[in-house]
């Protein structure tokens, strides 16, 4: 049986700490699909199909060297859905502190209530990217901070552009 994991956040933009996660979850399993949530109520920096090439460009490499297979797809309903529709087994969370330990327990919690067939795996940072969060990298790129050590150059060059012409 193949182990399908999905991997799921905004990605607003992808980071370091994202590609980390990734690299981790192409480990464990034999496909992992990233999926952009994609919610009314939120105004991301990035549209969700600029979200998807970003993904598609920084994460797809690494994914694919390890000999997973990869695909991107967005969302606007439950996580459990989604992981439905693509036949996951697995939910990959990423966890940098104790705050993140405590507000995915309870995610794993209620997912596990609604898909008890679907199996979330706790995935810690790496200690480089353990500060690193996309709300951060957009506020530092919008005061015309240098994020290059926390995101991809091609997502570097994209946050430089996007706030060269607001």
């Amino acid at each position: 049986m193949s182990q399908i994991a999905l991997y799921a956040g905004t990605f607003d933009p992808v980071t370091n700490g994202h590609l980390d996660v990734v690299r981790q979850a192409a480990g464990i399993a034999d496909k992992l699909v990233l999926a952009i949530g994609v919610h009314p109520g939120k105004v991301p920096l990035f549209s969700a199909e600029d979200r998807l090439a970003m993904l598609e460009e920084t994460c797809g490499p690494l994914v694919r060297e390890k000999g997973c297979k990869f695909a991107c797809i967005t969302f606007s309903d439950l996580v459990i859905s989604a992981a439905a529709r693509v036949g996951a087994t697995l939910l990959i969370r990423g966890l940098r502190d104790g705050t993140d330990f405590d507000y995915e327990m309870q995610l794993a919690g209620m997912n596990a209530q609604m898909a008890p067939n679907l199996q979330t795996v706790f995935l810690p940072a790496s200690v480089r990217v353990r500060p690193i969060t996309a709300t951060l990298v957009r506020q530092i790129a919008g005061m015309g901070g240098d994020i290059s050590a926390f995101v991809p150059p091609v997502v570097a060059a994209k946050l430089k552009a996007r706030f060269a012409n607001p």
